[in-house]
C-alpha cells in the first residue's frame, strides 16, 4: 500500500528550518518508499494543532498523521488534547507500544501522554518532540502502519 503521511510539528520554538525530529521523520518515511503528504509547524495550541490535524486529514488526505511534540507534562504540551478534540476513535494499542518500546531505551517515557486516534479514514499518531524519541517511536510501529491504514480505510478498501 502506497502511503500519504503527514507531519504536523508541534513547538512555540521552532520553525520549518529547525524542525529536527520532522525532518528525520520526513527521511524515515522516504526511506520506506511512502509519501510525505505535507508538513507544517504550528504552536503549541489547542486550536492550531486541532486545524492542522484536520487539514492533513482531510485536505491533504494522509493516511496517517504523525503529530510530533507537545506530549509532555508542561502545561503547554496540548497535543493529545488537540487530538482528542478532532478525532473520532481511540486506537490505544499503538500509543501503549510507542510507550512500551520507548520504556526499554528511557524510563522517561512513562511521562509521555501521547495518543492514537482515528479521524475518519486517517489515523494520527502523537509522536514526542525530540529527535532521538520521534526516531524511537517509529521504529516502534512503522512496520505496522500500512495494515493500520488499511483498516483505518475500511479494511483495506481505498477511500
Amino acid at each position: 500500500m502506497e502511503l500519504k503521511i503527514s507531519i504536523v510539528t508541534c513547538s512555540d520554538t521552532r520553525d520549518l528550518a529547525q524542525d529536527e525530529a520532522g525532518a528525520a521523520l520526513e527521511e524515515l518515511i522516504e526511506a520506506r518508499g511512502w509519501t510525505v503528504a505535507s508538513h507544517m509547524v504550528v504552536r503549541d495550541d489547542v486550536s492550531e494543532i486541532g486545524d492542522a490535524i484536520v487539514e492533513a486529514a482531510d485536505e491533504c488526505h494522509a493516511n496517517v498523521v504523525l503529530t510530533c511534540g507537545g506530549t509532555g507534562l508542561s502545561m503547554r504540551d496540548v497535543t493529545p488534547e488537540a487530538t482528542r478534540a478532532v478525532c473520532d476513535r481511540d486506537v490505544p494499542g499503538i500509543a501503549e507500544a510507542i510507550r512500551a518500546y520507548s520504556m526499554t531505551k528511557t524510563r522517561r517515557a512513562m511521562l509521555s501522554r501521547a495518543v492514537c486516534m482515528q479521524r475518519g479514514y486517517t489515523l494520527v499518531i502523537n509522536f514526542p518532540g525530540s529527535t532521538k524519541a520521534a526516531r524511537e517511536s517509529w521504529e516502534a510501529v512503522s512496520d505496522q502502519l500500512e495494515h493500520a491504514a488499511q483498516m483505518t480505510a475500511g479494511g483495506g478498501h481505498a477511500k
